[in-house]
């Protein structure tokens, strides 16, 4: 007997890839439950499996920046703040931030098999006594049209937000004449990709080729080190709210036209904003 939920969940975390560097990603997630009926008909009460596996993301990988410990260029130490990442290779960066914002994985690579695989047994292990085997199923959001992955952290955001180097794989649309610009739409969205997203106050120091971004927040101390070519910077907080604002500020100025955006963050959610060359 099978219990099915599907779009359980999302998750939204960056991943490091040997190839591209820093990768947002938001993933839907399905699952499947395989077990016995119990004495009351049911295998898992539907009102208890989505908080479960919810509760489990939540507190795991979600919202964390995933590293493969034995891809090259990595080193991982303990440091004030907690950890220390240093790459070497498709370029150079430090983090350094709590623990609890990194999920450290002994891979060549982070593959969303491997990250299903792992969060399946994770849940498996702790499910009730009655199911035998939790299967979940991770998968990019289709998008016919413009996407972009970001990187980004929100100091003075109560919840994991905070954490310095999570991401999102967002949609992006943009309005001109009441018309969309699918043009538009894909020049921006492949200029944002694989970037990460920061407020100007968040910069402690800076060159032409490297850009240092720290903060303090609930969590603890944060600190990222990288080419400043990989950087955007935003005149406020990278809120998806602020992104849409300075993206239909920033394709109004350089189009000469009024601009509308709908900016994602991640499935499902995102933000609207206008602005006038």
């Amino acid at each position: 007997m099978a219990l099915f939920v599907n779009h359980l969940s999302h998750i939204d975390v960056t991943l490091w890839c040997p190839t591209n560097g820093l990768v947002g990603c938001s993933w839907q997630v399905d699952a499947e439950l395989d077990g016995e009926l119990g004495e009351d008909g049911m295998l898992f009460d539907f009102g208890e499996v989505k908080p479960w596996i919810k509760r489990t993301l939540d507190s795991g990988l979600d919202h964390t920046l995933l590293i493969p410990i034995n891809a090259p260029g990595i080193d991982v130490k303990e440091c004030d703040e907690g950890l220390c990442i240093t790459t070497t290779t498709p370029f150079a960066m430090e983090v350094r931030g709590p623990a609890q914002a990194f999920s450290l994985f002994p891979w060549d690579a982070i593959t969303l098999e491997q990250v299903t695989d792992y969060l399946s047994s994770q849940l498996t292990e702790q499910r009730p006594e009655n199911v035998h085997r939790v299967t979940l199923t991770l998968s990019d959001e289709h998008i016919d049209g413009a996407a972009y992955g970001y990187t980004h952290g929100l100091k003075r955001h109560l919840g994991n937000c905070q954490r310095i180097a999570h991401g999102h794989r967002s949609r992006l649309y943009v309005w001109q004449h009441q018309v969309r610009q699918p043009a538009l739409e894909q020049r921006w969205a492949e200029w944002l990709n694989n970037r990460y997203l920061l407020e100007a106050d968040d910069i402690h120091s800076q060159t032409d080729d490297q850009l240092i971004c720290r903060y303090q927040s609930a969590q603890g101390t944060f600190c990222m080190t990288l080419p400043a070519e990989r950087c955007c910077v935003l005149p406020k907080p990278t809120t998806v709210e602020n992104i849409a604002l300075w993206l239909a500020k920033s394709i109004a100025e350089h189009s000469g036209h009024n601009t509308t955006v709908q900016a994602f963050e991640g499935i499902d959610k995102g933000a609207t904003a206008t602005a006038s060359p």
